[in-house]
């Protein structure tokens, strides 16, 4: 059962609606520990002084800000809670602004927002339907783990979802990538436009996004697989064979262009197959193992 990882209101105007948040992404990576060679022992890292080269116990730690090399400013934990925001139970929402306005850019983690109780459920299912009906996001912030976030609240598939957001100074500006202006006042020939244009629409299709799977992660849990039966595993690192260049920008249009025609073709003729459940493997086991473990530390 998914535990909630921050519970507090929602604030907007006079109303207050109590809800709990639930971490809506996961982590599916692989993740290695370092084992000594031969034995299979972890290896561990200890704290050391860069001076003595000796161990330094967690007592003797404080926190440096440097400020250029070889001088820090200290900073006392107990100041640092003393600036912490006071406002950690309220997602205070200040603005409502027009869902398509905001790039994506912006956004950074999401979550889950569920009404706290019964008696939070009429307000909650109010401002959804408001929410859904105008297309606004609700702008605001929010404390959590002791950091404040920029928070944009908004309706997603029939439920409030929350995402917190980069702050504007945090995006990198276009003007600072001088690449991005190299080539930016060519303007492409009217053929070329068509091509690319229709290569865009025999690839145009409605956003599913179980279409799309991380093959790595699948190949890299299969090799795990297998090496924990016993099995000798080679990897072909041998590259791809090698294509013609097409030097020619229409020429390579034009051949794009046939092969999404011919790609398109060849799944419609294809039968759909359905999807058979399999016994999670060993490796496979713990991969979802961590990611809940990851879940359950987050939510401590």
């Amino acid at each position: 059962m998914a535990r909630a990882i921050w519970s507090g209101a929602i604030s907007f105007g006079l109303v207050n609606v109590p809800v709990k948040a639930y971490t809506a992404v996961r982590d599916h990576r692989v993740h290695f520990n370092q084992v000594e060679k031969g034995t299979g022992a972890r290896i561990r890292y200890e704290k050391v002084s860069e001076k003595t080269g000796k161990e330094v116990d967690k007592d003797d730690i404080q926190l440096g800000y440097q400020l250029d090399r070889g001088r820090s400013v200290i900073v006392d934990p107990d100041e640092l809670e003393e600036l912490r925001p006071r406002s950690t139970r309220t997602i205070d929402v200040d603005d409502f602004v027009n869902l398509d306005d905001i790039d994506p850019i912006y956004y950074d983690h999401t979550y889950w927002l569920a009404p706290d109780g019964e008696s939070a459920q009429r307000a909650y299912r109010l401002l959804l339907q408001a929410m859904d009906q105008s297309n606004r996001v609700g702008i605001g912030a929010v404390v959590m783990r002791n950091k404040q976030y920029l928070a944009a609240i908004r309706p997603l598939d029939g439920a409030l979802a929350m995402s917190t957001m980069r702050f504007s100074d945090e995006v990198v500006p276009q003007a600072d990538i001088d690449q991005l202006s190299v080539g930016g006042k060519a303007k492409p020939e009217a053929k070329e436009l068509k091509l690319a244009s229709q290569i865009i629409d025999s690839l145009a299709t409605d956003w599913d996004p179980t279409r799309y799977h991380d093959t790595y992660t699948e190949e890299l849990l299969d090799l795990i697989e297998r090496r924990a039966e016993g099995d000798e595993v080679t990897v072909d690192d041998s590259p791809p064979p090698s294509q013609a260049k097409v030097v020619d920008l229409m020429e390579a249009l034009q051949a794009s262009l046939d092969a999404a025609k011919k790609s398109g073709s060849s799944a419609a003729k294809a039968s759909p197959k359905k999807a058979t459940a399999s016994k999670k493997s060993p490796a496979r086991k713990k991969a979802a193992g961590s990611r809940k473990s990851s879940s359950s530390r987050k939510s401590a």
